[in-house]
């Protein structure tokens, strides 16, 4: 008797997805030291020249159309193989975050000549993208299947908002799924959300004076600032509760003797719902507005980014998990047991079994994570799934010295390489299941409405290439 077409199909794509496999494998080292080097450029969002230039060179060299300085950022760029529909998108971000500079072994030291450092982990998620996006090209070139493979070169993540710029200039208009991942502490691969945020720099004008001599003559900015600050303190009580607002005094004057002539505060709303995020921004700026008044100094604020929270879509998610499952996580040698060991003396009494770095967390609906992404804007507008790996050690909070530390040795690659295996894989399968597709996109469909018009927290203005000077 035959085989049915079904049990054929099935059998082809477990011997396709095998080859795959292999040839990430083969591949590894090459992404590894591309990885690597990024890691050691460690360039902050809007400035990250080296880093997005090897990525396009590396696309480049493997047969990817790359189109440059899209969305009016030098650093974005999209590289493109093939033709007609599916178009399948893998997003790769490369920006690291000030103020960070760690080597890569599991004690505290800072690199003199660094004042930044990949506690995010992007170095890794640049390379691993990559990665898959070169080898489904490969499989589509030696196959002959029909669709087109984009990666999405997406720099300053980290604040800039620079995907925002993208799905506003309309660069995810014809795409019909988007996969990403993130370095993490665990393997995982649930259809969670985030935070909404939006993001500003308030700045205050004063009158500089001698601060003893003549200080009746004198309007202080910082005075603004405070007063500002203050009121923001006391809304905290009036607001929901799942709210964040975190603000930084960028500038509070030059000396103590001189009434400031100007002072900046820069800050953070955040909240599940994109509405709820709306709303604490126009009472934040009646503050700002009303600290202006009172200490007599002239205001004036500029938004920085704005994100939506992820949009969940539960049916991309399952092929991903399931993919994630079939890769494995994250197994340490001897030399990585003993890294790891002494990372986690660092955490006091919130170690984490090492062995979390293998297992794989239960697949989950209905999560929500504590920070934001600028994934959330191509989520609401393209069926989006993604996963994180365990490229640092259990345990271990992003944004942290043991974060770039665990990013620049093998624990990170090895995290790395599950990332590159399942979005390779995840691809595949939609390439080769069209029907997945459609499901998703009606998914999308059903949560946003059809009224659904997208716009961009951010407004309407121009990509902030000098917030990080």
């Amino acid at each position: 008797m035959a085989a049915s077409p079904l049990f054929a199909q099935s059998k082809k794509a477990e011997k396709d997805k095998a080859a795959l496999l292999a040839a990430v494998e083969k591949d590894h080292e090459k992404y590894a030291e591309i990885a690597t080097k990024i890691w050691g450029y460690a360039e902050l969002g809007y400035q990250e020249e080296k880093s997005s230039a090897l990525l396009k060179n590396t696309l480049k060299e493997a047969g990817f159309a790359i189109e440059e300085g899209v969305a009016e950022i030098p650093t974005a760029f999209i590289a493109s193989y093939g033709s007609g529909k599916p178009v399948i998108a893998i997003l790769g971000e490369f920006d690291a975050l000030p103020g960070v500079s760690q080597d890569s072994i599991p004690v505290r030291q800072v690199i003199e000549d660094k004042k930044a450092g990949h506690a995010c982990g992007h170095h890794l998620f640049g390379a691993a993208s990559a990665s898959a996006a070169v080898n489904i090209k490969n499989w589509l070139q030696n196959s002959g299947n029909q669709g087109t493979i984009r990666f999405y070169g997406t720099p300053a993540e980290e604040g800039g908002a620079g995907k925002v710029y993208m799905v506003r200039a309309g660069l995810f208009d014809d795409v019909d799924a988007a996969l990403h991942w993130h370095p993490s502490a665990s393997n995982g691969a649930n259809p969670s959300s985030s935070l909404a945020n939006k993001s500003a720099k308030f700045r205050f004008h004063g009158i500089a004076s001698h601060a003893a001599g003549a200080p009746e003559r004198g309007r202080s900015a910082l005075d603004g600032v405070e007063a500002m600050n203050m009121m923001v303190n006391m809304m905290r009580e009036h607001v929901d509760e799942k709210s964040r607002i975190h603000y930084v005094i960028t500038r509070g004057g030059e000396a103590p003797n001189v009434v400031p002539a100007f002072a900046e505060v820069y800050y953070y709303m955040r909240h599940p719902q994109i509405q709820e995020v709306k709303n604490i921004w126009e009472r934040v700026v009646k503050a700002a507005e009303g600290a202006a008044l009172g200490t007599g100094t002239k205001l004036e604020y500029e938004v920085i980014h704005g994100l939506y929270n992820l949009m969940p879509n539960e049916i991309l998610a399952k092929v991903m998990y399931d993919n994630l499952v079939k890769v494995g996580g994250v197994n340490y040698n001897d030399n990585e047991i003993a890294f790891a060991e002494k990372i986690s003396e660092s955490f006091g009494d919130k170690k984490v079994p090492l062995s979390r770095a293998a297992e794989i967390r239960e697949f989950k609906t209905g999560g929500s994570g504590g920070g934001s992404t600028d994934v959330g804007d191509i989520s609401w507008v393209v069926p989006t799934a993604g996963m994180v790996s365990a490229t640092w050690v259990p345990g271990t909070s992003a944004h942290s010295w043991q974060a770039v530390a665990a990013g620049g040795m093998s624990i990170g690659k090895k995290g790395m390489l599950v990332a590159a295996k399942t979005l390779t894989l995840t691809a595949y399968d939609l390439f080769t299941q069209p029907l997945t597709i459609e499901k998703a996109t009606r998914e999308l469909k059903d949560k946003v409405g059809v009224d659904f018009q997208y716009e961009a927290l951010l407004g309407d203005r121009k990509p902030p290439l000098d917030y990080r000077n």
